[in-house]
This record gives C-alpha cells, sequence and structure tokens, in this order.
C-alpha cells in the first residue's frame, strides 16, 4: 500500500473518535482504588481494545453509508467518500481488527471484559447497518453503546459497577443520544439531507425527551448523596450537592448548544475540546475529593 493509502486507512479509523473510549476508566476513577497501578494497567488495556474495536465498526460503517458520506457537507471528506481507499480494503481490515481485539482479550483480559467487547462490536455492527434507521430505537442503541464502555471497564478491573452509578449514566447518556440525533436532525433540515425517518416536526418532543433524561439524572445523583452507600465512601457527602448543580449547568448549556446549531459532532468528542468541560471536571473532582477526605 502506498503512504498516500496508509494515510487514508490511518484518517478512516477516526483516530479522534477514540476519545469516547476515555470511559471505560470511569469505575476505576469512582472506585476509591486509584492509586493500585495494576488496576490502571488492565483499565489501559481494556481502553486500547476498545479504541481499536471502535475503528472496525467505523470502517464498517464508511462503507454502509458511502453513498450517503458523499452529499454530506463534512462527511464527504472521509477517505472512502472521497475515494482515497477501496471498500474491499476497509472490510478487510476491519475483519483483522475486531478478530485481532478479540484474540488480545481473550488472552490477556477477564471473560466479563471479553463477552462485553463482543457485545459492543456486534450491536455496534448492527447499529451500522440496521438499528440506526429506526426511530427511537437508534438513540437508545447509542445510548446503550456509550454505556457499555462504562460496563466494560468495570469489568476490566473487576470494580462492581453500583446501581445508583448505572442508573445516572443510562439517563445521561440517553439525553447525549438526544442530543447527537436532534444536532444531526437541525443539520439535515439545513442541508436537505435524509433524516433517517425523522421529521423536522419532530424535533421539539426529541429535544424535550433529551433534557428531561438528562435532569432525570441529576435525580439519581441527589438521590444518592443521601443514600446509605454514599456515606461509605463519602465521609462529608453534602460536598456533594455542588456537583448536582454543575451537572444541570453541564446539561442545560448542553441543550443550548444544540439549539444553536453548535453542537454538530457527537456530545462526547465535542466536549473532549470544550475549555468549559474541563473547568467543570475538575471541579467535580475537587469536591469529590474533598467530601472523601
Amino acid at each position: 500500500m502506498h503512504s498516500s493509502g496508509v494515510r487514508a486507512l490511518v484518517g478512516a479509523l477516526r483516530v479522534g473518535q477514540w476519545v469516547k473510549n476515555v470511559l471505560l476508566l470511569l469505575p476505576l476513577l469512582l472506585s476509591h482504588q486509584i492509586g493500585q497501578f495494576d488496576l490502571w494497567l488492565d483499565a489501559g488495556i481494556g481502553l486500547v481494545l476498545f479504541c481499536l474495536a471502535a475503528s472496525s465498526v467505523y470502517l464498517v460503517n464508511d462503507v454502509v453509508d458511502v453513498d450517503a458520506d458523499r452529499r454530506h457537507p463534512a462527511k464527504k471528506r472521509r477517505p472512502l467518500a472521497a475515494g482515497r481507499i477501496s471498500p474491499g480494503t476497509l472490510l478487510a481490515v476491519a475483519a483483522g481488527l475486531s478478530a485481532a481485539v478479540l484474540f488480545m482479550a481473550w488472552a490477556r483480559m477477564p471473560l466479563g471484559f471479553v463477552w462485553m467487547l463482543a457485545a459492543y462490536l456486534i450491536l455496534a455492527h448492527l447499529y451500522s447497518l440496521a438499528l440506526k434507521r429506526i426511530v427511537l430505537v437508534d438513540v437508545f442503541v447509542l445510548a446503550v453503546l456509550y454505556a457499555s464502555r462504562v460496563l466494560a471497564g468495570g469489568q476490566a478491573t473487576a470494580i462492581k459497577i453500583s446501581p445508583w452509578l448505572l442508573a445516572l449514566i443510562i439517563f445521561l447518556f440517553v439525553s447525549l443520544a438526544f442530543a447527537k440525533r436532534c444536532a444531526e436532525i437541525r443539520l439535515t433540515v439545513d442541508e436537505g439531507l435524509p433524516r433517517r425517518g425523522y421529521r423536522s416536526a419532530d424535533l421539539r418532543l426529541l429535544e424535550a425527551l433529551g433534557v428531561v433524561s438528562g435532569y432525570l439524572s441529576v435525580l439519581v445523583l441527589a438521590l444518592y448523596i443521601n443514600s446509605p452507600a454514599a456515606l461509605l465512601l463519602y465521609p462529608r457527602p453534602w460536598l456533594l450537592w455542588p456537583v448536582c448543580l454543575l451537572l444541570m449547568y453541564w446539561i442545560s448549556r448542553t441543550w443550548l448548544l444544540v439549539q444553536r446549531e453548535e453542537l454538530r459532532d457527537d456530545p462526547l468528542v465535542f466536549f473532549s475540546k470544550d475549555p468549559v468541560s474541563y473547568v467543570l471536571g475538575v471541579l467535580t473532582a475537587v469536591l469529590g475529593v474533598a467530601a472523601s477526605l
């Protein structure tokens, strides 16, 4: 393969999207065991495997969506849509990546992680092939794909995911999935692109569902702060109350950006480049550490 072909293949892997896999570290960050190197090693290996698995999904997705991508103002620059690489090459690399990550996971990681990785690959490919064209189902599947990274992080480190964290991420990720879909619908309205079964009149309802789901995640956090489970980990749980306000602000700002059509990427990718989100993250971490002392 020529150097231009290698560059095209690297571009098709969508390395910039790997930031979403940082979610695998969430169970470890919240476990009060961040000083254990072996857990970081396991979480890091799991993160790398999920990054490679995600890239295999993106390659297949590019082949499936090549015609639509060629009509899209931004996606038309993807290597396959731009004609810089062949569909056969992408499918061959995708198959090789999927097989390799499953083998490496089986050889090194806990069995629960292997099953999570396999489930992620199957569901992600089904999403690319068909599920993303089914109204509302696409949103919930997208939320499950977000959440699967957190669950996989728990399996990689043998850290149990609490029902509180599971409830919080479900509502939060459903909100982010609605935000992603609403942002895409707004773009399709502006550009006259296919809308995958949605109509412009659906936007008001979808946005309401997304905001409500986001605020339900805040409610879960508020209930957790008052629970016996919080007292076991946080001697000063009252210091977590400002985190509720920070989360409410972040969710509200997310939907404000959707309304203003300033959020045009996957929300997690967008916020990985957002200074405000970093400030909110640091404040949340400071409050969490202070509450645990």
